[in-house]
């Protein structure tokens, strides 16, 4: 890193964690092709780790497990067990703490490390200082880690999946034109698939030629999101790194669910749906925060998607007004029936305000007796929340009537 450089930003990437993890309890699977996913016979069996061997087999991330099978018959297949990944993450990031107290997790599987300060108070260089702590996490863990190293959290980032695995990818003020500058720009932290084909369709191919493009032009083609592409792809990114203990803010709650076979019957699709509204509603609530936009996606057998969202005139943490409208966003935009089957479907609140600023907005503009209805339901919902707290997530459920809004 070049002296002048104000941060050290470490981003470190355990590199195919899930199954990297089950290698930890299960030696003898080293050395055969590997794929974390669900369960086999039924369709939820989604792909969601492999390791090297499986994917020098052309395996993927998301492949259904029919299809990673027909890749590489030999694949071994383990369930998912989340609580065990975040034991070892947890074990993971004690060592960075020993380090920095700056090491903020962004999730389970990678983190970023403030560095600044530390290869000079061990004499040591900043390549040194990846090296070994990527040594250490492969001997006493056991995973392997990909490093990149920067003076902002993106172009760290951008680092440790330039190369992998096991790899340290230095990125300084005098050489990122030359390493990130030439990768496509679907590299590129936060361009999705919707940002990539416009700025490909404006002839923006590479990270480089969107740094060099005038950023009020990318404002008028992306909004807000376009300058700050334009900064990040400039290195001009100084997001800070949180402490580990730091709270992050929510910014939207979401639950999603893909079912064992497909939805086409309309009360079906409203008993699969409750329980995702509950458990986004009663997310709100213990963050005490309410939501200002109601979001629902659907996806179909053929993993199309669609995502759908409706403004609300008054925020919400309420269970029956997010059933409401998440019911009413699919009856105005899914035709329910055989041929348009829902194979997944996803509830979210976005837009949070804290509830205590939604009160009083309430107080001082809404209908006196249209507040008080609303402060019961509040009241009651907030009392079935403790009652399961006490009893357990099962111990009262809602009920819900069967007629859709039509308005």
């Amino acid at each position: 890193m070049a002296q002048n450089s104000k941060h050290l930003i470490f981003h470190c990437d355990c590199n195919n964690f899930f199954a990297s993890c089950e290698c930890i309890d299960h030696p003898e699977l080293k050395n055969v092709p590997l794929a974390v996913a669900g369960d086999p016979g039924k369709r939820t069996g989604i792909v969601v780790a492999k390791n090297e061997l499986a994917k020098r087999y052309g395996v993927r991330t998301t492949d259904t497990v029919w299809q990673a099978r027909q890749k590489c018959p030999e694949i071994v297949f383990v369930p998912p067990r989340h609580k065990y990944y975040h034991e070892i993450s947890n074990r993971i990031n004690a060592i960075y703490r020993e380090y920095t107290a700056y090491v903020e997790p962004a999730s389970v599987d990678e983190s970023y490390l403030d560095m600044t300060g530390v290869p000079q108070y061990m004499n040591i260089s900043a390549q040194e200082l990846a090296g070994l702590l990527k040594e250490r996490i492969k001997h006493e863990i056991g995973v392997t880690i990909s490093i990149g190293v920067s003076f902002s959290k993106v172009f760290a980032k951008l680092g440790s999946d330039y190369k992998k695995p096991d790899a340290v990818t230095i990125i300084t003020q005098e050489n990122y034109r030359k390493i990130l500058w030439p990768l496509p720009i679907s590299a590129m932290l936060f361009v999705g698939h919707a940002a990539e084909n416009l700025l490909r369709s404006r002839g923006i191919e590479t990270i480089g030629q969107l740094a060099r493009t005038s950023p009020a032009l990318l404002t008028t083609w992306l909004g807000k999101s376009g300058e700050q592409l334009w900064q990040n792809a400039n290195g001009l990114n100084h997001e800070p790194v949180r402490l580990f203990d730091e709270k992050t803010e929510v910014k939207s709650v979401s639950r999603g669910a893909t079912f064992d076979h497909d939805l086409t019957d309309i009360e079906e699709i409203r008993r699969e749906l409750s329980p995702l509204a509950e458990s986004v509603a009663s997310t709100l609530r213990k963050h005490a925060l309410k939501g200002t936009v109601i979001q629902l996606q659907i996806k179909d057998p053929d993993l199309h998607t669609i995502s759908r969202q409706t403004t609300l005139d008054t925020p919400t943490f309420l269970y029956r007004e997010i059933m409401d409208h998440a019911m009413h966003l699919l009856s105005i935009h899914w035709p329910v029936n055989k041929k348009m089957p829902i194979r997944a479907l996803t509830v979210g609140a976005g837009h949070l305000i804290p509830a205590d600023e939604a009160n009083e907005q309430l107080s001082m503009f809404s209908d006196p007796e249209a507040s008080h209805q609303r402060e019961n339901l509040e009241a009651l919902e907030k009392t079935i929340d403790k009652i399961r707290e006490k009893l357990g997530s099962k111990a009262i459920t809602f009920g819900f009537q069967t007629c859709i809004r039509d308005d």
